[in-house]
Order: C-alpha cells, then sequence, then structure tokens
C-alpha cells in the first residue's frame, strides 16, 4: 500500500465545507499542517473563538473523511479556537437574542455554558478515583524518574496506579518502564493502556517512533492529551500520576484548566536557578487553583559508594526551604545515586529492582505524605477546584 502523503490527506479535505457550508476547509486556510505517523494523521482546524462548540460536527466531519483513506488507521483532530479575525469566508459575530449576555469575558474565558449556581465540575475519566500531576519548573531534574518511582511506590503502598506520559515532545515512558510495541484499539476508540511492573501506562511514545520528531501546535498537543486520559481503557484505578512536560506551556495549561486535578507535586533540585523555574509552576497549578501537594527536591545530594562520603552537589535543602517559604509540604529529598541512574536507563525502576533499598523506602515515604495530602484535599471544601473552560 503507498504512503499516505500530506496531501492526499488536504485533497480529502476539501470536500469538507467550511463554516456557514461555504468554501472548504483548505481553500479557506483553516486546516494546519498535517503530521502522519504510523497511519495516523494529525492536525487542528481553526475557528472563531465564539463559534467552537457550533462547528464540532465540521471538526468530526474532518476525522471521519480522513479516517476514510486507504492506510489511515486514526485521525486525530483539534479544533484550534483562534480569538483573532477569522478568514472572511468564516464571520466570527453571530446576533445574539436581545438581552443575552456575552459568552466570554475580559479574560477570554467561556463562561456562557455555566448554569446559574456555579461552574460546572470538570469532566472526569470513569474508574479513575485521582489525578496527580508531578510537574517541574524545568528540564534536567529527573522528573519522569520521580513519577515512574513515585507511581511504582503508590501501588507498593497498596493502590491501584496508572501513569500517563504528557510529554508529548519527549515521552520517556517506554524506556523508564522497559515498555515496547503498540497499543491495542478495543471497542469503539478506546485502546487499551501498556503494562508493566503492575502499572497501566500510555505514552506517545508507544503510538511514534522514537525517532520521528514531533512538530505540533497547542491544539494538537491538546487533543492528543485529552484523547490519550479519556479514550484509554484505564479500568478501575485510585490514581492515575501524569507525568507532565517541564515548563508552564500548552500541556500543562490543558491538564490544570480541563482535567479534574486532585493536586500537583513539583520536582526541584536544590540549587537557586531550579528553583526560581519551578515556582513558575507553583504559581500557574495556584493561579488556576490546583492544590499543590509538595515538594520534592531530587539528586539532593551524592553519598560516594566507595568511601561512603556525603557531597551537596547542587547545595542542600533549599526546596525545603523554598517549601517553608511559601507554606507547602516538603514531600522529602532523593539523593543523587549511580543505582538511579542505572535503573533508569536499564528500565528497571528502583522501587520494583531493590524494593527493600534506602532509595524504595525514600519513594514509599513520598507516596504516603503525596496521598495524604490528596485525601485531606478532598475533605477540605476550602480547596475545591472551579471549572475553568479556555478556549
Amino acid at each position: 500500500m503507498p504512503e499516505v502523503t500530506r496531501d492526499v490527506v488536504l485533497d480529502k479535505l476539501r470536500t469538507v465545507r467550511g463554516p456557514d457550508m461555504e468554501g472548504n476547509i483548505v481553500e479557506l486556510g483553516l486546516v494546519s499542517d498535517v503530521f502522519i505517523s504510523d497511519g495516523k494523521a494529525y492536525f487542528s482546524i481553526t475557528v472563531p473563538a465564539d463559534r467552537a462548540k457550533e462547528l464540532e460536527p465540521m471538526r468530526a466531519a474532518a476525522e471521519r473523511v480522513v479516517r476514510e483513506i486507504p492506510g489511515i488507521s486514526a485521525a486525530m483532530v483539534a479544533l484550534t479556537a483562534d480569538r483573532k479575525a477569522a478568514p472572511a469566508a468564516a464571520p466570527v459575530q453571530r446576533p445574539q437574542p436581545a438581552g443575552a449576555q456575552a459568552g466570554h469575558d475580559h479574560a477570554g474565558h467561556s463562561h456562557s455554558q455555566r448554569p446559574a449556581g456555579g461552574a460546572p465540575a470538570k469532566a472526569g475519566i470513569p474508574g479513575v478515583g485521582a489525578i496527580i500531576a508531578v510537574a517541574s519548573g524545568k528540564g534536567g531534574v529527573g522528573k519522569s524518574t520521580t513519577s515512574v518511582n513515585l507511581a511504582l511506590a503508590l501501588k507498593a503502598n497498596g493502590l491501584k496506579v496508572g501513569l500517563l506520559d504528557a510529554d508529548i515532545y519527549g515521552p520517556s515512558m517506554p524506556r523508564l518502564l522497559k515498555i515496547s510495541g503498540r497499543p491495542q484499539q478495543i471497542e469503539g476508540r478506546m485502546i487499551r493502556p501498556m503494562e508493566n511492573y503492575g502499572l497501566k501506562v500510555m505514552s506517545m511514545g508507544f503510538l511514534v517512533d522514537e525517532e520521528v520528531a514531533m512538530i505540533w501546535r497547542g491544539p494538537m498537543i491538546q487533543s492528543a492529551l485529552l484523547q490519550m486520559l479519556r479514550e484509554v481503557a484505564w479500568g478501575d484505578l485510585d490514581v492515575l500520576v501524569v507525568d507532565m512536560p517541564p515548563g508552564t506551556g500548552d500541556a500543562q495549561l490543558t491538564m490544570a484548566q480541563q482535567v479534574p486535578l486532585a493536586g500537583a507535586v513539583i520536582v526541584s533540585t536544590p540549587q537557586d536557578l531550579a528553583l526560581i523555574d519551578a515556582r513558575k509552576g507553583l504559581a500557574m497549578f495556584r493561579k488556576v487553583e490546583v492544590p499543590v501537594l509538595g515538594i520534592i527536591e531530587n539528586m539532593s545530594y551524592f553519598v560516594a559508594p566507595d568511601t561512603g562520603k556525603r557531597y551537596d552537589i547542587f547545595g542542600h535543602g533549599g526546596a525545603r526551604k523554598e517549601a517553608e517559604r511559601i507554606g507547602v509540604p516538603f514531600l522529602g529529598e532523593v539523593p543523587l545515586t549511580m543505582g538511579i541512574r542505572e535503573t533508569s536507563d536499564a528500565g528497571t525502576p528502583l522501587v520494583v529492582s531493590d524494593p527493600e533499598g534506602e532509595i524504595a523506602r525514600i519513594y514509599r515515604e513520598i507516596a504516603t505524605k503525596v496521598w495524604h495530602e490528596v485525601s485531606a484535599a478532598r475533605e477540605d471544601k476550602s480547596r475545591a477546584m472551579p471549572n475553568i473552560v479556555f478556549e
């Protein structure tokens, strides 16, 4: 079967009529770059922000026609809610009934769908009790290794745990958990997560080859994340740990604004530069009213394996002081050891490869504190999270 090209997809999309049935979405310039990998097509369609819900059938039609192309097994299509002026053939405004309230406030948040008495609850994931985001302000602090060992420690503490790799550009879970192969599609659009060490796992790394460069716009990241959350048969889980990409970009905003997070764990190293970036992550989660469950100081110190002498390579105690300063729990210190590096590279995390060791004990203690904070947040209604719809 010949390889499906971008031009083939665009030709098919020319059969999809634009807004108000005028022209087609390709000639109107509404279709983003098309990315094709492993028989899956990814693209977005730009529409006026105030018409996003109304134009959902257009998105569905685009997805349907692309999936009909021989050689395409799936299509991931997102609507870009663009508040800038749309092409002339796609009117931005529609008259509203007299007295109707505008659908957007000055900040660009849509309140038109909110019922009287407050915001609707964010759509959860069936069977998943709590969702925890593990985040960092910058890369290179060991966040993914921390996410894996935290998830395994939660399982070791008796919980049913899943792990979502939300780093679209640099997925690392296939390597960290030594999982290969492709997920199986089951009924409808649902896919079965991969599994190892008793964890249910989903990652873009299972869907796209490791060498493929991911060049996506924000709406495509949002669509991919929400599909990996809601179109995966997670089953019954006490907790789903989400390994976030570093920084405060589209993936973080999508998770914070559209997913009912039980809270966020911030990973930092002790040095000042890492803490400065960690503060940005803390500020973002607080701004969208997601509870910060605490801070982990990773690479906290180094103990020489030959002499047993301790070295504070990156300084020490910075994350603890920062947690005290801003009033969030300090969850624990994880040392820098050869074992963590070696087992991460081998796909055999220390919590399972050396469950009685010192590092596994540290992660289990951190997991106990995290779960305590999740339980406390559930009980404390004053920390309830409002819905923030970002179109």
